[in-house]
């Protein structure tokens, strides 16, 4: 029992840690975004969970990569109005559809299920509230 604590304990520990965002938190970086450009509409995308730290799939955004769903890392991009999907992909796909308005933000949380093989990120639009919540406890980790 005491080589479990000593060894495997620790190992686990590390392994979560390593995979989660490890950049400034919401919080203290807030202040240094950018206005929002009158003509755009910004999306939040974030992840709380650290469950799966492992599974970081690509996000899309109507097929292009904007970030990757890292644990406790959040990102944001800025877009013109319309109509948007968000798409994650590990063994299986997960879509999000979503409009945008000129001067909104919009708020998408990466949430983590089980899979056969690979866990399962999937997105799902929240309220402005809960994400500005959520946020507070996630890094800033943009794909660089």
């Amino acid at each position: 029992m005491k080589l479990l604590k000593v060894l495997v304990l620790p190992a686990i520990a590390a392994m979560l840690v390593t995979g989660c965002a490890s950049g400034p938190r919401y919080n203290e970086v807030k202040a240094s975004f950018p206005p929002l450009p009158a003509e755009k509409g910004r999306i939040f995308f974030y992840r709380t969970a650290v469950l799966g730290a492992g599974v970081q799939p690509s996000v899309k955004l109507n097929d292009t990569p904007v970030g990757s769903a890292k644990p406790k890392g959040f990102f944001y991009v800025d877009r013109p109005p319309g109509d948007y999907r968000v798409e994650t992909s590990t063994e299986v796909s997960r879509r999000l559809s979503l409009t945008l308005e000129a001067g909104q933000t919009r708020y998408v949380r990466l949430n983590m299920a089980m899979g056969f093989f690979v866990g399962h990120v999937w997105p799902e639009l929240v309220e402005n509230a809960t994400g500005e919540l959520e946020l507070v406890g996630c890094s800033f980790a943009p794909d660089k």
